[in-house]
């Protein structure tokens, strides 16, 4: 019965779901400012290292693994299909699998107004500088610095902002 309910919960765009949605993000995550929307299918993993500022959109079937701390500060807008992933897998040891290898936790940090496009993954280890954009579809492994668009695979700089 809980489990149709919270499912329900996630995947509806209601009033009612919205602010569920928002209530247990301010409960559970490190720090949650004010105007927070989680969109429908969001999931949220160890949320409990999360920090978000204020006036912040996290858009439908995002995906967001804190392991290694996500801060995500003020008027920043992820669109849908997204992932920030703070965490990988080495593969030093060739004894073992590749998914059996360490996991190494690093930090995720987005500065203030960032426009975070469609399908991007924003990986561990990563500082995105405050006015920035990045690309639809783009994978940003190293820092992007403010005032700055970036797209591709991996993300590079197209123009400064």
């Amino acid at each position: 019965m809980w489990n149709l309910l919270w499912v329900s919960v996630i995947n509806s765009e209601s009033k009612l779901s919205l602010f569920v949605r928002y209530l247990y993000v301010r409960k559970y995550s490190a720090s949650c400012g004010d105007n927070i929307y989680i969109g429908q299918g969001v999931i949220i993993k160890n949320i409990q290292y999360l920090e978000l500022g204020s006036n912040i959109s996290i858009h439908a079937y995002s995906y967001l693994d804190a392991a290694g701390r996500i801060n995500i500060y003020n008027n920043v807008s992820i669109a849908h299909h997204s992932s920030l992933i703070s965490f990988d897998h080495t593969w030093e040891n060739s004894e073992i699998p590749i998914k059996y290898n360490k996991v190494v936790k690093g930090k995720i940090l987005i500065n203030e107004d960032v426009w975070i496009g469609c399908g991007c993954r924003i990986l561990s280890n990563v500082t995105i500088g405050s006015r920035s954009v990045i690309a639809a579809g783009a994978v940003v492994k190293n820092d992007v610095v403010s005032k700055t668009l970036v797209g591709g695979v991996p993300a590079k700089e197209i123009k400064k902002i």
